[in-house]
């Protein structure tokens, strides 16, 4: 069998989402299987993905590989065991009946194994001897030291080729992690052979290098490397390389591990022995219970699909591209700008992204590579950015980067130079053709902002009411002023982020542009030490609430102001006059209820007194004054309680009167 080496890889495409995707192909000799070997944890992708193709024209009769079964569990299936360590004896004597030939000196004894033994020394010094005995076709039973027998040979085909793959087992069981695929032909010729398939890879990282020029000599150039990494077992030699910007859908299928599934033991009635019947005791006359029956083009897309097929010489030639010119002759950017030829080719491919490199890539295994993928001219700005809120009152030196380059760049970290020094850092996240990003890549120390806040009184807006609730909507104005200080008197483009709140709207400003957190509004320094920016918003408030809940005091405010109409005005006066006559009333029956206790407790001392004069004789005048006084209080006590009774009627028809005008009003 040949190994995975006369399969070269010829192509590697490595993604963002953990997964490689390889080519290999090469030519197969007649009555050859192609191996390919993988790492355990690699089967179940190349079981979800592998594709064969034959390009002479021969179908691929059947694809093997090593099973997962545990070792003990392969050898279990052998007729025999080799113990650790056990002598070759125990290894025949498993073997009883079987045909076998032993070489002694120039002879040959041929016949079937008796059994096996071994024969301990009879002396101290004596080693044990190994012991056979055979059957022979004559009829005799000969032992035989095996220590005289130069090679022995198991005459049965099937055992033979049973001991060579019990053999084969243990060998592969002291490399765990190596599997094996085999690719067998229908056809006993030689064949050229291509595979596909995808296995966990490291994923792909960009860098970038921004180089900006302090004037309008030149413009700024983006410079992009993909840094790739080879962790497979073997190099990758002038290889078909490319990069893929975007992230298919992947995840891991148990394909390799064997599957058992638990089955229902299912018996004919009349195969099963009749048992006794046991019937239970019947009780009243109820019936008995019974039991019922039946209680994208030459790219792996992602794990919905595929990957095709090896790729066409004519698909090649679409990618190929004439290196793009570099700028190393540029003598202001010769120390920051690399000195490198890019050559690759780009396309869209459905939602991915590919780079592929126009030059065969070589890499060793366990090394890892740079490749410069990008290298041109760009549309960015300088700007200061300020975010509100902000804990440091310097803003941020910015780039705004435009994608002019026809390009998707994926994201990873980028590095700033500014008139061939140094500049400062910046993480870019991707983005396509003509779209804007802003990169921040360090502080500009010659520009503090100071943040001032203040709100004005709260304004009433509306007052609408329906079935007895009210929504009255207050607003109040928001400023925000934001000091600058221009400390180096440099003119600067300053960019100030402020914090979009949904409760609050601009009246102001309209902004240069808008993201989903922030409002970006663009102040040219014009070299002055101070400047201002000002920033208004009406932040509205809504309140709701039922007018029987509503205090004389806000109904005041509402009459009060020029947000009503004078029918609205008209309702609310109403609603305000009855609870006014209703609180009238609650006074008033509150003031006779303190009456009524007065005079009852009067009533209580008369009696006292009358009670008392009584047992006294020639009292009789004080004891008829007592009683007309008596006869006066219980008048006046039932006198009030009428009085209670009918102001407590007017009351709860007025209470009625409120409730009914409150739920019709409506303004």
């Amino acid at each position: 069998m040949l190994e995975g080496a006369e399969l070269p890889v010829k192509k590697v495409i490595l993604y963002k989402h953990g997964i490689g995707y390889f080519e290999r192909s090469g030519e197969i000799p007649a009555g050859e299987s192609a191996r390919l070997d993988f790492k355990a944890d690699e089967m179940n992708d190349v079981l979800k993905s592998l594709t064969v193709q034959d390009k002479t024209g021969n179908s691929v009769s059947g694809v093997r590989y090593d099973s997962s079964l545990p070792l003990n569990a392969k050898l279990a299936e052998f007729p025999f065991k080799l113990g650790e360590r056990s002598p070759l004896t125990d290894f025949l004597d498993q073997l009883k009946g079987a045909r076998i030939e032993l070489k002694l000196g120039q002879g040959t004894v041929a016949g079937q194994i008796v059994g096996a033994r071994l024969m301990a020394g009879r002396e101290r010094a004596q080693t044990s001897t190994e012991m056979i005995s055979v059957l022979t076709a004559g009829g005799d039973i000969v032992s035989h030291d095996l220590g005289a027998v130069s090679s022995m040979r198991l005459s049965d085909p099937e055992l033979q080729l049973q001991l060579s793959e019990y053999l084969r087992s243990l060998n592969a069981s002291r490399s765990r992690e190596q599997k094996s695929v085999y690719v067998d032909s229908s056809k006993d010729a030689a064949r050229k052979l291509s595979v596909a398939y995808t296995i966990p890879m490291p994923v792909w990282k960009s860098s970038y290098r921004l180089v900006l020029d302090a004037g309008a000599a030149k413009k700024p150039l983006l410079e992009g490397w993909a840094i790739i990494d080879n962790t497979t077992s073997e190099d990758w030699t002038r290889v078909d390389l490319s990069v893929i910007s975007g992230r298919p859908v992947s995840f891991i299928s148990k394909l390799y591990e064997p599957r058992f599934v638990q089955r229902e033991v299912a018996e004919l009635a009349e195969e099963r022995s009749l048992a006794p019947k046991v019937y239970g005791s019947g009780v009243g006359s109820g019936k008995a219970g019974g039991v019922g029956a039946g209680t994208g083009g030459g790219l792996y897309a992602g794990s919905l699909s595929a990957p095709p097929p090896g790729r066409r010489e004519s698909e090649a030639d679409r990618f190929k591209m004439a290196p793009m010119a570099g700028y190393a002759e540029s003598p202001a950017m010769a120390t920051m700008e690399s000195s490198v030829s890019v050559n690759t080719a780009t396309r869209e491919a459905g939602e991915l992204f590919e780079y592929r490199f126009g030059q065969p890539v070589t890499v060793k295994r366990n090394e890892s590579a740079m490749l410069p993928f990008v290298q041109q001219e760009i549309a960015a700005r300088k700007l200061l950015i300020y975010t509100e809120d902000s804990s440091n009152p310097n803003p941020l030196n910015s780039a705004e980067l435009t994608n002019t380059t026809g390009k998707t760049l994926d994201g990873g970290p980028l590095s700033v130079s500014d008139s061939g020094v140094y500049a400062g850092e910046a993480l870019m996240n991707t983005f396509k053709p003509g779209d804007k990003r802003l990169l921040s890549y360090a502080s500009d120390l010659g520009t503090r902002v100071i943040e001032d806040a203040n709100e004005a009184p709260i304004v009433l807006r509306t007052v609408k009411a329906t079935g007895g609730m009210t929504t009255s909507n207050l607003s109040v104005e928001v400023t925000k002023t934001y000091k600058i200080s221009n400390v180096d008197r440099k003119l600067k483009n300053l960019m100030i982020e402020h914090a979009i709140r949904y409760d609050n709207k601009l009246t102001s400003l309209k902004p240069s542009e808008q993201t989903a957190t922030h409002y970006r509004f663009e102040v040219k320094l014009t070299g002055e030490a101070e400047q201002s920016f000002v920033v208004k918003e009406e932040r509205t408030i809504s309140q709701q609430q039922h007018l029987s809940n509503t205090s004389e005091e806000q109904i005041a405010l509402w009459v009060a102001s020029n947000r009503l109409s004078a029918e609205a005005k008209q309702v609310l006066n109403a609603i305000a006059g009855l609870r006014r006559q209703i609180a009238e009333s609650n006074n008033t029956i509150k003031t006779l209820n303190q009456q009524v206790t007065e005079a009852t407790a009067d009533q209580e001392r008369v009696r006292r007194n009358l009670s008392s004069l009584n047992s006294v004789s020639g009292q009789q005048e004080r004891v008829q004054k007592y009683a007309s006084d008596l006869a006066n209080l219980d008048g006046r006590v039932v006198s009030l309680r009428d009085q209670i009774a009918a102001e407590t009627r007017k009351r709860d028809g007025l209470n009625q009167q409120l409730s009914q005008r409150i739920d019709s009003a409506s303004f």
